[in-house]
This record gives structure tokens, sequence and C-alpha cells, in this order.
């Protein structure tokens, strides 16, 4: 039996990213589906696993872990194979620099939450979106000028594409112009075609939708 247990939601970037690296470093899993759309984040039992009410959570030996970052942190400790950040200390910092601007500076502005709040209008929640996924977007497109190679930061996956993968997936749901964003896209329809990347994707998970 798998000593892990992921609770997730199909669509969720943050919950991609974790799936992602659990299918990289080849780490088996019991999946969880947590339906954001009927609120199911917000049960108390839910809650009591992650206090913000967010996904992904994982559980390992009745404990729980939420916020994706941390996750990742915490798998590539505990599993170091497959490694997802370099070895040299600061090509690491760099790598955390392009995380913060996906993980921090853009998904949550444009998450579901926040779209909840900004507008009951379909037309208007996807005017925001769009604008602050642009925004950061194209702020990461320059931040790898110096070293985009197969992947954002040369020819390793790192935790920076854990984190871009799924934001340029949201971009192409907002119809932001990718012609902007060369390299991004180009890294996109790369991993894509990875079966790491696929199984983890959304239209393979519980509850996925057309």
């Amino acid at each position: 039996m798998s000593q892990l247990t992921l609770y997730h939601y199909w669509r969720s970037s943050c919950s991609w990213r974790v799936r992602w690296a659990l299918e990289l470093k080849k780490i088996p899993y019991q999946s969880v589906a947590v339906n954001l759309l009927k609120n199911e984040q917000q049960d108390p039992v839910y809650t009591q696993k992650s206090p913000a009410g967010l996904v992904p959570c994982l559980e390992f030996g009745g404990q729980y872990l939420s916020e994706s970052i941390a996750i990742l942190e915490w798998l590539e400790e505990r599993y170091p194979q497959m490694p997802l950040l370099p070895r040299n200390l600061w090509d690491r910092a760099k790598v955390r620099e392009l995380v913060g601007l996906i993980a921090s500076d853009t998904q949550p502005i444009q998450n579901l939450k926040v779209l909840k709040f900004r507008s009951s209008d379909q037309k208007e929640r996807a005017v925001w979106a769009k604008h602050f996924i642009s925004e950061g977007l194209v702020a990461y497109e320059k931040a790898i000028q110096k070293t985009v190679g197969t992947y954002s930061f040369g020819g390793q996956i790192t935790f920076a594409d854990l984190c871009l993968i799924p934001q340029v997936y949201n971009a192409h749901r907002f119809n932001v112009d990718m012609n902007q964003l060369p390299y991004c896209e180009a890294i996109y329809q790369r991993c894509l075609k990875l079966p790491s990347c696929d199984a983890a994707a959304p239209h393979n998970q519980p509850g996925a939708q057309p």
C-alpha cells in the first residue's frame, strides 16, 4: 500500500505541480478527489486536514501537509531520486525565484477563490484572470532568457517547470496571447509530451471534465 495520500482537484494548478513531482520521482500514492465546484474543500472534515481549505493536501503517516511548494520541498528532501532542484546553491535560488514568480505573484491572483470574490460575471472574471496571467508570464519569460534550454533552467526539469506548465495551461484557457511568450510556450508544448506530465495533467484525473 502507498504511504502517501494526495487530496487534489483535477484542474488545480497547485495540485498538478505535486502530481507531476510524484510521477517524476515514481512515488506511488492514493488519489482522493476534492471537488472545488461543490465546495468540498470547505467541509469541516477536510479543513481539519488543510486549515485554509485549499488543495492539494498530502497525507503521510497520519500527518497532513498543505501548500504545494512546501509539499514539493518535502518530497525533494525525502525522495532525492530524480532531483528537481539544481545542486549548485545559487542555481537553486534562481529556480526558487522562478517558482515565486508563478506560485506567489501570479497563480494566487487568478485562482478560483479570488475570481469568485472578484465577480459573479464570467466575462469579468476572464478579463481579470487574463490580465494577471499575462503580466506574470511576461515577467517569467524575461527571467528565463539567460537560463532557458530544453526547460526553464537548462536541460533539467525543476520546480520552476512544475509551476510554469499548469500556469500556461490556464493561459490557454483564458486566451492569453502566447505569441509574446515563445519560451514559455515552447517549454509547455515540450513538457506536455512527457509521459510524467501527461499522467499528472488535468484530463487524466478523477472528476475531469471536457
